[in-house]
């Protein structure tokens, strides 16, 4: 199964959150007679990392009011805050209470919130924060990261009848027992979609510091230029494949519930790129984007045992121990005995991976463990590909042109991967972006 896939399966609980039809016609949208829309916009740490930029904010956030759009605000907390309340958790208590440490690191966007709403009563606009048990935010028992079951927007919609604007606190919520949850890591971007969703929402704005997607990664080619439009699909294997824009989480709840998301900067008054479904977009790139992903590592088992039921031993036993693996391949047994099997894993399982399959090797019997952290994925993504063939064909033949060796292949409808050395990242990304057309300059 691809890792698009994974992740969707992943987000089956987070569907009923809701009511309204969430299919989007356009931008625009009547309610009570008046052309209008309604908008949830999404700040970062970064962009509400001081006062003055939490006043910026502000500023844009009227921007929306003065054109007569009802507006909902979701924020984090200012930079750095939530890794210093961590840091402290840990401080007090390594082994720490789950429930108590939600409490502690929910804290920081409870000041962002008040801020914020305080910034935008300084402009004359009529706001109000909402934390996330307020609304509230339901979410499941499992502290540290939560997910969504319902959100409640009554009170929310009913304020926007009166013009206010929803400051909402992000990556925050309440479960079955009434104690404060946290989402996990892109929680805020969970948030802002969800309620999105609640509200029925005609577009999800989320500001960061970059103006919207990029075909690769603009540190590594200048030639790198940014898309207007991007399926769901392909966003979606982007982030899960290592571009940093948007949280998988967050993609895989707008693609299940519909809600346009808009990807742009907070610090640059320019468009930004649109994630929409694919009917959206009338004619498809074939390659859409370069992705990389530098921490990976790969391990082989040497010798492993040609029976049934090994690799359910030795793939089960990781995930139990939440160890997540990406890539397998199995080498053809040339005995009908025994063969090697190479998988990936993110570097910082390693560890773990090895403590893991160290314990089972008494009880499979394989003959040795061979690892390598100084390995990259590369993925090229486009839902073109799915009726242009030759794809793969022109990665590979690209790769060998520049010496650069194949470890490891995999592929998806959308999407071809492949294990290489760390050391030829960058060349292969712009070969690559060369290759496909996609260079700013080019002619594709």
């Amino acid at each position: 199964m691809d890792s698009a896939a994974l992740v969707r399966q992943g987000f089956a609980t987070e569907r009923r959150i809701g009511q309204g039809t969430l299919k989007r016609q356009g931008i625009q949208t009547t309610r009570s007679g008046q052309t209008m829309a309604r908008i949830v916009m999404k700040f970062g740490g970064t962009s509400v990392g001081t006062t003055d930029r939490i006043k910026n904010v502000a500023r844009r956030v009227k921007t929306e009011v003065d054109a007569g759009n009802e507006v909902a605000v979701v924020v984090s907390a200012m930079s750095g805050t939530t890794n210093q309340l961590v840091a402290w958790t840990n401080e007090i208590a390594r082994l720490h209470d789950a429930r108590e440490y939600d409490v502690v690191v929910a804290s920081g966007e409870q000041v962002t919130v008040g801020l914020l709403a305080l910034a935008l009563q300084d402009l004359g606009v009529n706001a109000r924060s909402w934390l996330g048990w307020q609304i509230p935010f339901r979410t499941d028992g499992i502290h540290g990261k939560a997910r969504i079951g319902e959100i409640d927007t009554t009170l929310m919609r009913e304020r926007f009848t009166q013009g206010q604007v929803a400051v909402v606190a992000g990556f925050q919520g309440i479960g079955p027992d009434n104690r404060i949850t946290t989402l996990g890591r892109g929680g805020s971007d969970t948030s802002a979609v969800a309620l999105a969703a609640a509200l029925d929402a005609d577009r999800c704005d989320i500001y960061t510091d970059v103006d919207g997607v990029y075909t690769t990664d603009p540190r590594i080619t200048a030639k790198a230029r940014k898309i207007d439009r991007i399926t769901y699909e392909e966003m979606l294997e982007l982030a899960s494949q290592g571009a940093k824009v948007l949280q998988t989480r967050s993609v895989a709840m707008a693609m299940q519930h519909g809600v346009r998301v808009q990807v742009l900067s907070s610090f640059e008054d320019k468009p930004g790129t649109m994630v929409v479904d694919e009917g959206e977009i009338v004619e498809q790139q074939v390659v859409t984007g370069i992705a990389y992903s530098p921490d990976e590592a790969k391990v082989t088992l040497v010798g492993v045992p040609d029976r049934p039921g090994v690799a359910g031993a030795i793939f089960g036993s990781l995930a139990d121990s939440a160890v997540n693996v990406d890539m397998i391949v199995q080498n053809v047994s040339q005995d009908g005995k025994s063969t090697d099997l190479t998988f990936t894993v993110g570097s910082t399982d390693l560890d773990r991976a090895h403590q893991v399959l160290e314990g089972l090797k008494g009880e499979l019997g394989y003959s040795d463990i061979v690892s390598d952290p100084g390995v990259c994925k590369i993925s090229v993504v486009g839902v073109g590909m799915r009726s242009q063939p030759g794809v793969a064909k022109t990665m590979f033949q690209t790769l060998a042109a520049k010496g650069i060796n194949i470890q490891v292949i995999s592929t998806s409808e959308i999407k071809v991967s492949v294990l290489i050395s760390a050391d030829y990242t960058e060349l292969a990304v712009r070969a690559l972006h060369t290759a496909y057309g996609l260079d700013a300059d080019g002619d594709g």
